[in-house]
């Protein structure tokens, strides 16, 4: 068991309480780490340290942010054995998927090196004679981050790597249960040579300092990953202080698989999108449209390979489901499975649990009268459903609050185009997963999945600010309106 502390300022710091958390083991909720109970004082500290920081720092040249982000890259990819070992322990991650994390995290923080020669603006045609006129982007000043537990890892690297590479300072709040990552991640960021203050962590639960975080008037921006529902509240304080906001939030992703598809590829596409980290994923497929001359076909193709999706050792490669996080989100997955079997839905795969562990499930018969219908689930959970067209199925899929990603296969491209360009996500994927990313890409989603988009080119625009410069020659005249 590790004991943590606040990271602030370049240096661990004591809460200004004596109140501290247990940050469990998903497996069999051991303690792992001791955890400080941030305060709205501890919040105030760590962005008192990072304004203080930025002031010293924003004029620090492209050229140095560029190799603190190489550094890093390289310190990342050293230490890729010890993150891929906090997350095997803290969150419950199979080490393949905590084998993409940290391959991830490098490959981002690569791509975000090459981002500070590219905070750039224009020269801009001005109306009045003699008059020069440019546009620059300015960092915004202090961003605040917050991070959820099923991929601490890329979400925190996104985060902090792009505020600094934007001249920012940075404020980590991490999910309470996955708090060993960010403690990583400073010292990470303090090797590569990052001054104190520019990378601040306060640790705490969000229901009790989110907002004194997110509501702070020395932060310019937020960017936010978790549930829709605590997303919509941060909306609501970003609005009140005109704040630039970025939230990622949940999905009820769906994959389409035409009667022309190849089964095989959809089917372990299909079992990756949704069981890959036990379905606790954003962008799990819980929702499979099959064509109905095929549907047959594929449910007993799709329950057959679920059947052989493991539970077992975390650290053994072939390993693809691990305990769900916690106390509370089992109970909502097997509440979810539960309403469904009342209510007359079929189990074709699935449905049992081995401690933690609940076994790769499949639906059949799923209603709208049941709360996995519409509800995220978060866990290792799909349905099944028929349709007879296209039409019918853009229609079901775009029948959800959510909006992230979706995927359909098959080999029509007209088909496959159409269903892209009317499909109501923020990301569509043709004959791929649900399940997909990459640096610089503009991730994230559109209603209840999102606001605003992720990546080493859209984070410019709530990490930067524009600015617009003229100059008017000294004997040109004052000109202007």
């Amino acid at each position: 068991m590790k004991n943590l502390e606040h990271w602030i300022g370049g240096a661990a710091i004591s809460s200004s309480t004596e109140n501290y958390f247990d940050d469990l083991n998903p497996i069999d909720d051991s303690v792992f780490s001791r955890v400080p109970a941030g305060t709205a004082e501890d919040v105030d500290r760590a962005v008192e340290a990072a304004h203080q920081a930025f002031l010293t720092h924003r004029d620090t040249p492209a050229a140095v942010r560029e190799e603190w982000l190489t550094k890093a890259a390289a310190i990342m990819e050293r230490d890729v054995a010890i993150f891929a070992d906090i997350l095997v322990d803290e969150i419950g991650s199979p080490i393949a998927k905590a084998g993409f994390e940290t391959r991830f995290a490098v490959g981002f923080l690569r791509a975000a090196a090459g981002v500070p020669r590219r905070v750039r603006g224009e020269t801009i045609p001005s109306d009045t004679p003699g008059r020069f006129s440019m546009s620059l982007r300015q960092p915004v000043g202090v961003v605040a981050g917050i991070t959820p537990f099923n991929v601490p890892l890329i979400k925190g690297i996104k985060q902090s790597a792009m505020a600094i590479a934007t001249g920012n300072a940075f404020v980590l709040l991490p999910s309470e249960a996955s708090p060993m990552v960010a403690a990583q991640l400073a010292k990470l960021w303090k090797e590569a040579g990052v001054p104190d203050g520019l990378f601040n962590v306060v640790y705490g639960n969000g229901a009790d300092i989110g907002d004194d975080l997110t509501g702070h008037p020395k932060v310019s921006a937020i960017t936010f990953t978790g549930s829709s529902r605590v997303g919509k509240h941060i909306a609501e304080i970003a609005a009140r202080r005109l704040k630039k906001y970025t939230l990622e939030l949940g999905g009820k992703s769906p994959l389409i698989v035409s009667a022309d598809a190849d089964i095989d590829q959809a089917v372990n596409a299909a079992l990756f999108s949704i069981f890959m980290y036990q379905g606790q994923v954003c962008m799990g497929a819980s929702r499979i449209y099959v064509e109905r001359p095929i549907f047959d076909k594929f449910a007993k193709a799709f329950s057959a390979a679920t059947k052989n999706a493991k539970i077992g050792d975390l650290r053994e490669p072939t390993t693809m489901l691990g305990p769900i996080i916690s106390e509370r989100q089992r109970e909502r997955v097997r509440r979810h499975i539960d309403d469904a079997r009342a209510k007359g839905a079929d189990v074709l795969a699935g449905g049992e649990w081995t401690g933690n562990c609940c076994s790769a499930t499949v639906l059949q018969g799923v209603t709208d009268d049941m709360t996995v219908f519409a509800e995220e689930t978060f866990g290792p959970v799909t349905s099944l459903y028929p349709f007879d067209s296209l039409d019918e199925v853009i229609e079901l899929a775009n029948d959800t609050e959510y909006g992230l990603s979706a995927s359909i296969f098959t080999r029509d491209i007209d088909k496959a185009l159409r269903f892209a360009q009317r499909a109501e996500a923020g990301m569509v994927h043709i004959n791929a997963p649900t399940l997909y990313d990459e640096p610089h890409v503009p991730f994230g989603g559109i209603k209840a999945s999102g606001f605003g988009r992720e990546g080493t080119e859209a984070d410019l625009e709530i990490m930067t600010e524009w600015k617009w410069v003229t100059i008017q020659s000294a004997d040109g005249g004052a000109g202007g309106h």
